[in-house]
């Protein structure tokens, strides 16, 4: 059933590569604030080497893992198969976010799909990859992507997009400080 593994091994990388959704887990370290899991689109999951991953996130409704990640780096990333083969992979370790202006931003920005409205590079640093079973997820046909998040932001000029991140990005729903307002070129 499950397995552990030291490093993400090659099988793992491919199968990863292949799931059209992930969903990222974090949370405060207020004992009284919110846990937080978004799904997010499979296709900006980058395996970046044996212990670490990213992802490229895109201005959206709130900016709950980047606060968190800011805070303390707690951070899981789940996949798991909807197809007729089940299985479930859990990464866990220490996140970090990597703005439009930080020194690695134009070496990994290359490496994920250009997508409008990008607000940084939230990257994994694993140290526990974990399988489980997977037999609990239902199968589920993929009808295809939905193009909704990329309109609404390729509608938007960059000093609206620059405003809706002030506006909805700036703090977490618990406060914390997640988006700084720097703009992705």
């Amino acid at each position: 059933m499950g397995r552990t593994f030291d490093s993400i091994p090659d099988h793992l990388s491919a199968w990863m590569r292949e799931q059209p959704v992930f969903f990222v887990g974090s949370a405060p370290l207020a004992g009284d604030g919110r846990v937080n899991v978004s799904p997010k689109d499979g296709a900006s999951l980058r395996v970046l080497g044996a212990h670490e991953v990213g992802y490229l996130d895109v201005t959206g409704s709130g900016a709950e893992t980047i606060a968190h990640v800011r805070e303390n780096g707690r951070l899981t990333v789940m996949l798991c198969s909807f197809g007729p083969k089940p299985q479930i992979v859990r990464l866990y370790g220490h996140g970090s976010t990597v703005l439009p202006g930080d020194e690695r931003w134009d070496e990994l920005v290359t490496q994920f799909p250009e997508r409008p409205g990008r607000r940084s590079i939230v990257l994994l640093h694993v140290d526990r990859i974990a399988t489980s079973c997977g037999y609990g997820v239902p199968i589920m046909d993929l009808v295809g992507p939905r193009p909704t998040m990329d309109e609404w932001s390729a509608s938007k000029s960059a000093a609206e997009l620059d405003h809706y991140r002030a506006e909805k990005n700036t703090v977490s729903i618990d406060g914390l400080p997640a988006v700084d307002g720097r703009r992705a070129p």
